[in-house]
């Protein structure tokens, strides 16, 4: 059930989102007096449609293939490679009859709509959920550092005060692209020494291979037992809610960190617990479950400091703005230390199947339409590359023209098409089997 809602939230992501781009090509053809010949949803290949019906001259529908979506535009040379129709004269209801900078807009439409579309999801987003993180100026007992933490050095108990000599005050920053970019300075204060860790301008590549709170996780205080999960080994070894854990096989606990490493290093073995029930004393065996937890939850640690926001309609229109373009920025950055050989494109590229599991296999709207969001501006940028059958090719050749005040020849736009739909089909290739084998 978990997967079939996850492939759903994917499906109904990538169909707004689509269908979106594809009416920003289709409104804008249509305002100037371009014939729109066919809106699809996905790929209907060799002519295999699930769904079809004509309205006003045009054939909408839904395809077969789920790799995208499309709008045959009268007179343009596009995936569909229809050259038949260039060999007549040109109609004044195409597009190539048309001025060089209506085509412009016209093939923009759709990156135009992408943007406006993550720019509305952000907005609304802030306004009807504010903002809340934790106050990293309060984190009194620092964090914990993952893996990738104690990679660069960082240690349990660290508090980071500031990146790039900023001060740090929302937590999540420790965790933004600032940071998990690479080549971020961090200021650490450790038992009253303030030290500069450099973050390496490859740790990308962990990220991929772990997760962000591998990096790092705010430091909790061991406090009382929340609850007990139902056939645990918490429960068969007798542990209550309202338990407050003291010692782990004789040791003693003072934070949640210390805790899961005395008991991770158990694994399938036993293990004693001191424990204080209504001001007693008692000590609790048990066998640690295989994948290293004995299952139960902790109460909240009252030290976390939460900051919380709200904004009213107007106010949260240029916070929305910003996260937008924010998505933007970071792919440009990605990109660039794609390139720059930081990071490899096996980490840092996901397919369909790294999407889905963005999503979950729980229904939760926040994140779906912060997803969504997402999505959006990383579809706008990605539009805009300057490959051949990408709308970002097109504008390239549009610009060649306007400079030189005459279109590329036929010939070449159909070939400069063909390269373009084999390397799109090449990265699609890519990013599948990247998923595949990450999977």
């Amino acid at each position: 059930m978990g997967a079939l809602v996850m492939i759903g939230q994917v499906i109904l992501a990538l169909s707004i989102l689509i269908i979106l781009h594809e009416l920003g090509h289709f409104l804008a053809a249509r305002m100037f007096g371009i014939k729109v010949e066919k809106f699809y949803l996905f790929f209907d290949a060799w002519g295999v449609k699930l769904f079809k019906f004509n309205y006003k001259g045009c054939e909408y529908g839904i395809g077969w293939l789920p790799l995208g979506g499309y709008v045959k535009i009268a007179g343009m040379i596009d995936e569909s490679m229809d050259m038949e129709q260039l060999k007549e004269e040109p109609k004044p209801w195409e597009f190539r009859s048309k001025p060089a900078w209506q085509r412009l807009i016209v093939m923009l439409g759709g990156i135009i709509v992408n943007v406006i579309v993550g720019i509305v999801v952000y907005w609304m987003l802030t306004f009807a959920y504010g903002e809340q993180d934790i106050d990293n100026t309060k984190l009194v007992n620092g964090i914990v550092p993952g893996i990738i933490g104690k990679d660069i050095g960082l240690e349990a108990g660290d508090r980071i005060q500031a990146i790039n000599g900023r001060t740090v005050v929302n937590y999540k920053e420790l965790l933004s692209a600032e940071v998990l970019m690479g080549d971020a300075v961090l200021q650490v204060s450790r038992e009253g020494q303030l030290l500069d860790i450099k973050v390496p301008s490859d740790i990308l590549n962990k990220v991929a291979d772990h997760k962000k709170n591998e990096f790092v996780e705010p430091r909790l205080r061991m406090m009382g037992v929340d609850f007990v999960q139902e056939k645990s080994e918490a429960e068969k070894m007798g542990l209550r809610a309202g338990d407050s854990i003291v010692r782990v096989n004789g040791s003693p606990i003072v934070y949640f960190d210390q805790f899961k490493a005395a008991v991770k290093e158990k694994s399938k073995q036993t293990v004693s617990l001191d424990v204080i029930r209504q001001n007693a004393q008692i000590t609790l065996t048990g066998q640690v479950a295989e994948d290293g937890t004995l299952g139960f939850g902790m109460r909240s640690d009252p030290s976390i400091v939460m900051i919380t926001r709200e904004y009213t309609f107007t106010q949260a229109f240029p916070v929305g703005v910003n996260k937008a373009f924010s998505i933007i920025t970071d792919n440009i950055k990605g990109f660039g230390k794609i390139f720059k050989g930081d990071v490899r494109a096996d980490k840092a590229l996901s397919g369909p199947v790294g999407i889905a599991k963005m999503f979950g296999t729980e229904v939760d709207w926040f994140r779906f339409w912060n997803l969504v969001g997402m999505l959006s501006m990383a579809l706008a940028f990605m539009n805009l590359l300057p490959i051949p059958a990408l709308d970002g090719g097109h504008v390239v050749f549009l610009l060649i023209e306007m400079i030189q005040g005459k279109p590329l020849s036929e010939k070449v736009l159909e070939r400069a098409q063909i390269i373009g739909f084999f390397i799109l089909i090449a990265l699609m290739i890519f990013t599948l089997g990247n998923d595949i084998i990450k999977w």
